[in-house]
């Protein structure tokens, strides 16, 4: 299971986009996510267009996934910028991954801007079948 962690993650958003912020300081900035359950693992997508795939660190400690990555700005040092409003610099996402998720085993993937992440669900936690004895095991006992 996954929970989120940065309940006011939108807020701050908004807040950088009122102020003005083009999200070149030290404040990491949005990085949307997709996270689903398909079959024995779950799936997390980061969208992360225009990032270097050299520029993206994933880390796990103690169940705790940390995804950065940063985007460069793009423009010269001579360049007269009219219009800034894609976010650029570092980006910064962090996930608590339940006891039940393999974290041994996760595998990413990057392509065409956007970031996979398959985390197996654990030998421990999947479904399985209990055989029931009884009937023909039982002895009687005759008082």
């Amino acid at each position: 299971m996954l929970m989120r962690t940065d309940p006011f993650r939108e807020l701050d958003r908004l807040t950088q986009q009122f102020l003005g912020v083009n999200g070149t300081s030290t404040r990491p900035a949005a990085m949307p996510m997709d996270a689903f359950r398909s079959g024995d693992e779950y799936v997390v997508q980061f969208d992360l267009p225009g990032v270097s795939p050299d520029s993206i660190d994933l880390d796990v400690e103690r169940n705790v996934l940390t995804v950065k990555a940063e985007r460069k700005g793009e423009f010269g040092d001579d360049a007269d910028v009219q219009v800034a409003e894609r976010p650029r610099g570092l980006f910064s996402r962090q996930l608590f991954l339940g006891d039940t998720l393999d974290a041994d085993n996760i595998k990413a993937d990057y392509d065409a801007g956007v970031l996979t992440i398959r985390l197996p669900v654990a030998e421990k936690a999947k479904p399985r079948k209990i055989e029931i004895g009884g009937g023909a095991d039982r002895k009687e006992i005759n008082a």
